[in-house]
């Protein structure tokens, strides 16, 4: 992948994370990258087909966070700095759950949540230590997540706020638990 190609695939990924693919407009990318709109056409053709490339990376992001989570261990602070360091990435992730009613985006979710959920949810249950059932676990992850979701922005995705968000679902968690 050429290097423009891949500078207009990164700044339009941070554009539609932050605002949102509705906002996603060739004439207002290209002044953010002070960029002539041409320099799109050529590489891009048009919006459909960039939007598939930022599709394709953000997958690709995806197999890297859940290669990192992985490795990781524990909560805090294995997989707080993990996400602290892929906030753009959650945040686009938001965005596609935001439109999921497009087929596209939302087979994207489903191609990325089994990769990165394994990962996540092996870290969760070292962590809780409780004794459930795998669909119990799924649901309970699937609550979480979509809880996660509908929380985060740029301005509060930081480690502070993943370490009490975490720190609050594991009381609650451990309360239902009778724990």
């Amino acid at each position: 992948m050429s290097d423009a190609r891949l500078f207009w695939i990164k700044k339009g990924y941070e554009f539609v994370s932050i605002y949102g693919f509705e906002k996603l407009k060739i004439e207002k990318l290209a002044r953010v990258m002070e960029k002539p709109k041409s320099s799109f056409y050529y590489l891009f053709v048009d919006l459909e087909n960039y939007t598939k490339h930022l599709l394709d990376f953000h997958f690709q992001q995806c197999l890297h966070i859940s290669q990192k989570e992985s490795l990781c261990e524990t909560i805090d602070p294995g997989l707080v700095e993990i996400l602290t360091e892929h906030k753009i990435d959650l945040l686009f992730n938001k965005q596609l759950r935001i439109h999921r009613q497009n087929p596209n985006f939302n087979e994207v979710i489903i191609k990325t949540d089994e990769i990165v959920i394994i990962p996540f949810l092996n870290i969760w249950k070292n962590d809780l230590k409780l004794e459930m059932s795998e669909s119990q676990w799924n649901g309970l992850f699937s609550l979480a997540l979509e809880n996660f979701y509908l929380q985060i922005h740029i301005e509060i995705l930081t480690e502070i706020w993943l370490r009490e968000y975490f720190s609050n679902l594991k009381s609650v968690i451990l309360n239902i638990a009778g724990k």
